[in-house]
């Protein structure tokens, strides 16, 4: 009897984690909910500006109504993800809980305009900060603090993109370049699932993704996985394109905004310029492919991640027009996030590089599309379990080669300045 008593846990260890699962339940389901109204408002502005072009020319006045509203009532909100990060490392200056309406607006009024951008980084700031406000009612002390913030950034991601699993690895990924704190998992993994479940209950559906390539060549794992040894050397070549397209993405974006910063004032006319720009290069190019989300569009012949994954539904630069269009977007006050945008460009990429490497299309664009993502936000474990819960298991193995080995030539920057480095990716 009294052995069965060491091995089983012991009482404080139950309360610990009853305490966290009722502590996060409530924060994941709130953040689940306000998800599904951003989305739902996301998917209402793209039609609305897709029935209306002429919206595209308001961009510039746009920017300016945004940027304006965050200088008069943003305080530091302006920082978004980075300012998370610093608050988990360093608990103590707080998270304004204006940054979850103030996001929610200036993405959404992005979008309606024609900016081009994602939606992780508003669902991670809006978890951040409803999770932060949660916080301070349960009065958590700076370490749990930091847990709870973790819990919400899981949660916003996992609701946003319908991948709970990888919602839950990213949020403890993201913190610092090769190394994981786990005394946020469990909070992580049910603040994940709550969002996502949440999320889905409301009716939001998310994009679904196929890739029907049949795997083959040797098996593994007693024949559960196989693996196409000539496939392989070329997944690795596409690895290290899809790191390079990260790495350049993060510096491109980083480095317009500081030069715009210092180079053209009063700071009201940035987004001026960059509303201007994206509206000259719509028209030079004589496509919206590149404005928004670039997900769907109701032109058939439109380059989006969706026609990515086929043959001929990407053209040989679509990846670097995307690039620069969400660089100039973003790095010139608009808001929103970077991560769907990051699909678009790897989904494209994947589709050419397919093209030259007499590679499955469908493959290497779902390859793209997480393994770019793990580049420029240095996550790859998280972009591998996003591939299982968004393509399936099939080819898991592909997915892992694909995702390290874009983070191992991403460089040492990323999109988000604030990550710390915990184990450098070289000795």
């Amino acid at each position: 009897m009294t052995r069965i008593k060491e091995l089983l846990p012991p009482p404080s260890l139950i309360a610990h984690l009853v305490r966290w699962t009722l502590l996060v339940i409530p924060i994941g389901v709130v953040i689940g909910s306000v998800v599904a109204l951003f989305l739902w408002l996301l998917d209402l502005a793209t039609s609305t500006r897709q029935q209306n072009p002429w919206l595209l020319w308001l961009l510039p006045l746009a920017g300016i109504g945004i940027v304006l509203l965050y200088k008069k009532l943003g305080r530091n909100s302006d920082k978004g993800n980075n300012l998370l990060l610093d608050e988990i490392h360093e608990p103590g200056g707080g998270i304004p809980f204006r940054m979850a309406p103030l996001v929610l607006f200036g993405t959404v009024v992005t979008h309606l305009f024609g900016g081009s951008a994602g939606r992780e980084g508003t669902a991670v700031q809006m978890g951040g900060s409803i999770a932060h406000l949660f916080g301070k009612w349960f009065r958590l002390r700076n370490g749990d603090m930091s847990i709870i913030l973790t819990a919400g950034i899981a949660a916003g991601f996992g609701a946003v993109f319908g991948t709970p699993l990888a919602g839950a690895i990213f949020a403890l990924e993201v913190l610092a370049i090769g190394h994981m704190k786990y005394d946020a998992l469990l909070p992580c993994l049910i603040a994940g699932l709550t969002g996502d479940v949440t999320c889905s209950l409301w009716g939001i559906h998310h994009t679904q993704y196929h890739i029907l390539f049949a795997p083959g060549g040797l098996p593994l794992f007693k024949g559960i996985l196989h693996i196409d040894l000539l496939l392989l050397v070329k997944v690795i070549m596409a690895g290290v394109a899809f790191g390079l397209a990260g790495l350049l993405f993060a510096e491109t974006t980083h480095g317009l905004k500081r030069r715009l910063s210092k180079a053209i004032h009063p700071f009201w006319l940035i987004p001026v310029i960059g509303g201007g720009v994206v509206i000259a290069l719509t028209w030079l190019l004589g496509t919206t492919d590149f404005l928004g989300l670039g997900v769907l569009s109701k032109d058939p012949h439109a380059v989006t991640i969706v026609s990515a994954f086929s043959a001929g539904g990407a053209h040989t630069w679509s990846w670097l027009w995307k690039l620069l269009f969400t660089a100039i977007t973003l790095s010139t006050g608009f808001k929103g996030g970077e991560v769907t945008p990051l699909f678009f460009i790897g989904a494209a990429l994947g589709n050419t590089l397919a093209v030259l490497l007499g590679a499955p299309i469908d493959l290497f664009a779902g390859l793209g599309f997480i393994a770019v993502f793990a580049g420029a936000s240095n996550t790859p474990l998280a972009c591998t379990i996003m591939g299982v819960e968004l393509f399936g298991g099939e080819h898991t193995m592909y997915y892992a080669v694909a995702c390290f080995t874009a983070y191992f030539f991403s460089g040492m920057s990323g999109i988000y300045s604030s990550q710390r480095t915990g184990v450098p990716k070289m000795p």
